[in-house]
């Protein structure tokens, strides 16, 4: 007679940092839904209980206390409410027995705490430099669920050739399942899958893959869990950028593997465009803000992020704000208020021809020097209303022009957060038109003004200006920046790819010199694989120049 079958729940579930005890019911209530579902094993992503990353919260013998606690309350809760035969796996902070924190995943059953593992591989790089929790290298871990092996490791254990996944191989374990908090990167679900595929066929098991979705700070959590059989084949799998619990059957061994539902892959802009929604709507609702304030020029930039605004909480909670100067022309009022009228935001115009002349007045501006203040009275016009009625502001730069420096420091550069950060201008364009077109498709009003897209990027901070006076056409820019930026290629290498020098030297000197003022823009989802400030930092003081 063949082994017991197994239904396992994968939950995947956006939590909180620091909000140890909503976590915990956010357990609780989500392990009652997969026990409704007859599931008998219910994952849960990597350090749930505290939410993730918790970064150097995790030094705070409080915090660790604080964390334990909710922990031992999960597993009382669930045996009270007639749960305790489910066998639960949560991530959560430990402690070594040296004091040290440890990233655990720990199963939970019959009203305690039965077994804690403590991961092994730590990263050092990219998303989590700063990341100081230890790996204790202890065995691997085995667990018995109706009398199926499982084996159980979290997030980058499993990207360690030779790790414990390799140590598994003599337990014959049934099933492999990896509690992750894996942030979202643009192309990354297929790098999770082809990995996941590997590490199975190493066990000869299915592997069950559980990822962590929301926004926490300056990461986007996508979600995309799922089971994949030695073979490679996707067995289940949860969408994207949403909650969602996924139940798939543990099959006897003389059978072949069960298939679950399975999620249709994003159109790649669908997906950079999802996980800017859910970046900023996460950041917003745990930072306990009710609304977003923007300026709206009639530009592509500023039309986008209110499009992203009103998507991720609302457009009656999106407060746009017109703030024409003698330079604005007629049509870009008229885009933003067709835009705000499209979104169902609040419009407000609030011209600022009268404050810029006062400063005139007294300081006699020209050049540069007059233009700067023009955008930091937008600047502070955004950050007064932030204060009087408590909205977050939005910064409304993109990652080109961040790049090249091509913003206000203390004007265009206020903020909270910055939704298009890590996207390039070029990226910009094509969401704003999948985003219409994703309209058009629902039988909907695309939220975005067609001039706005169509028409030439200008600040308006003189007569006539336009960005391409002072910057490469962006298409051109681009290509220059995702070479030497993403790639880290020099000038030789520039020049190499075709390349005209003194376009290369111009972007080059740009982004070199700009490097302060993107060490102090306001934070944004990390869509790509190298996002300023959080992959990639140079230093503000060097003489170093491509030669």
């Amino acid at each position: 007679m063949g082994a017991s079958r197994v239904r396992v729940a994968l939950a995947q579930v956006d939590t909180c940092v620091g909000d140890v005890d909503a976590n915990a019911r956010l357990v609780l209530a989500w392990a009652r839904r997969a026990a409704e579902q007859g599931a008998d094993l219910v994952v849960f992503p990597e350090m749930t209980i505290t939410g993730y990353p918790v970064e150097d919260l995790a030094l705070r013998a409080s915090f660790r206390r604080g964390a334990e606690r909710a922990l031992q309350w999960t597993a009382r809760a669930l045996a009270d409410e007639g749960l305790g035969d489910l066998a639960v796996v949560v991530g959560t902070v430990g402690e070594h027995a040296s004091g040290r924190p440890t990233n655990q995943a720990v199963l939970v059953q019959h009203g305690a705490v039965q077994a804690r593992y403590d991961k092994h591989h730590l990263p050092n790089y990219g998303v989590f430099d700063e990341y100081r929790i230890y790996a204790s290298g202890d065995d691997v871990c085995v667990v018995d669920v109706r009398g199926r092996k499982v084996g159980v490791v979290v997030c980058e254990d499993i990207w360690q050739d030779g790790g414990p996944v390799s140590q598994m191989d003599e337990a014959e374990i049934a099933l492999l399942v990896v509690p992750n908090g894996s942030p979202y990167e643009e192309g990354k679900g297929h790098v999770r899958a082809e990995l996941g595929a590997r590490r199975a066929r190493e066990v000869l098991a299915p592997l069950v893959y559980v990822n962590l979705v929301g926004g926490q700070d300056d990461l986007v959590f996508d979600g995309g869990s799922f089971v994949v059989a030695p073979d490679g084949t996707i067995l289940a799998s949860a969408p994207q950028f949403v909650e969602h619990l996924l139940v798939w059957d543990l099959v006897d061994d003389d059978e072949a593997p069960s298939t679950g539902p399975t999620a249709a892959p994003l159109d790649p802009d669908e997906e950079v465009y999802r996980a800017l929604v859910t970046g900023l709507a996460g950041y917003v609702r745990k930072n306990g803000f009710r609304s977003v304030v923007l300026g709206l020029s009639g530009g592509i930039d500023s039309a986008l992020v209110a499009a992203v605004a009103a998507d991720a909480i609302g457009g009656e909670n999106v407060v746009g704000v017109s703030m024409p100067s003698v330079y604005s022309s007629e049509h870009s009022k008229d885009d933003a208020a067709d835009l705000a009228k499209r979104i169902g935001a609040d419009y407000r115009v609030q011209p600022i021809g009268p404050m810029v002349e006062a400063f005139q007045g007294e300081m006699h501006l020209e050049g540069l020097a007059e233009e700067n203040l023009q955008a930091r009275v937008r600047g502070v016009t955004l950050m007064a209303l932030s204060n009087a009625e408590g909205h977050l502001v939005l910064a409304t730069g993109n990652k080109s022009e961040l790049a090249v420096g091509y913003s206000t420091i203390y004007g265009d550069a206020v903020g909270g957060f910055a939704p298009l950060k890590d996207v390039d201008k070029s990226r910009v364009w094509a969401l704003a038109r999948w985003r219409n077109n994703h309209a058009v498709d629902r039988g909907e009003l695309p939220p975005i003004p067609e001039s706005s897209i169509t028409k030439p990027p200008s600040a308006e901070l003189r007569p006539g200006q336009v960005d391409q006076d002072s910057l490469p056409p962006y298409d051109l820019l681009d290509e220059v920046l995702d070479a030497y930026v993403e790639h880290a290629e020099g000038r030789a290498e520039l020049l190499a790819r075709g390349f005209d020098p003194e376009v290369v030297d111009r972007v080059l000197q740009l982004v070199d010199r700009a490097e302060w003022k993107r060490r102090q823009y306001p934070l944004g989802p990390k869509v790509t694989a190298l996002a300023f400030g959080r992959d990639r930092r140079l230093p503000v003081t060097t003489r170093w120049r491509e030669p």
